[in-house]
């Protein structure tokens, strides 16, 4: 058995020491370098057949934070934290989408590209572009951003980073002000990362969870 690259124990303090950080630090920003790894962990995300049916927008300018605000509530994370991700999911997956994913794989992976649509790429359009789950397209495509969100939710907090996932926002005026319907996307969900504030009173409150024999049932 290969050795884990962290202890188990470390991961569970890192998940223990982690909660939707409510107040950030304005001043205390991840650097450039520190904040690549954090788009390396969502470019690495998992997502159903690896067709990442989604987009981060990663939102740098000020004045553009300011005008996101008063749609997510007023809410300071927003506008305090270091970064902020919009997880914005696709609005259809086209046959076009699946031949351009074929592509990719074929370049990647150096595999005859006709070999990879006649096997793969049937399947995937026969599911979710001509097939039953295409009745769900939205709910699927956004499935998958949460795969993301989750990922890098647990990196930031093994590398004590604070993060906020952030549904409290009005979807329409995100995409109106971000322009996404036009681009065939929609926003799914936020993340609000950087560092806590030192008076954010949420930080030492204790962690409550339903106790684990209601979560967990073993059959």
């Amino acid at each position: 058995m290969d050795q884990p690259l962290l202890s188990a124990d470390a991961v569970i303090a890192a998940l223990h020491w982690r909660y939707a950080t409510k107040k950030f630090d304005p001043a205390k920003k991840l650097s450039a370098e520190e904040w690549t790894k954090f788009e390396q962990v969502l470019e690495l995300s998992p997502s159903s057949y690896g067709m990442q049916p989604y987009r981060f927008l990663v939102i740098h300018d000020p004045a553009l934070r300011e005008q996101l605000k008063p749609a997510a509530y007023g809410q300071s994370q927003i506008t305090d934290a270091s970064h902020l991700v919009v997880f914005a999911s696709r609005l259809d997956v086209t046959d076009a989408d699946v031949d351009h994913y074929m592509q990719r794989i074929s370049q990647v992976r150096g595999i005859d590209v006709a070999h990879l649509e006649e096997s793969f790429g049937k399947r995937i359009k026969g599911d979710v572009v001509h097939g039953p789950r295409h009745a769900e397209i939205k709910e699927w495509c956004a499935r998958q951003a949460y795969i993301a969100l989750g990922n890098l939710m647990t990196f930031a907090a093994m590398v004590s980073v604070d993060i906020c996932p952030m549904e409290g926002f009005d979807n329409k005026k995100y995409d109106e002000i971000l322009g996404l319907a036009a681009e065939g996307y929609r926003s799914v969900v936020l993340a609000a990362v950087g560092h806590r504030a030192a008076d954010d009173g949420a930080a030492s409150l204790p962690k409550v969870r339903l106790p684990e024999e209601e979560l967990i049932v073993n059959r």
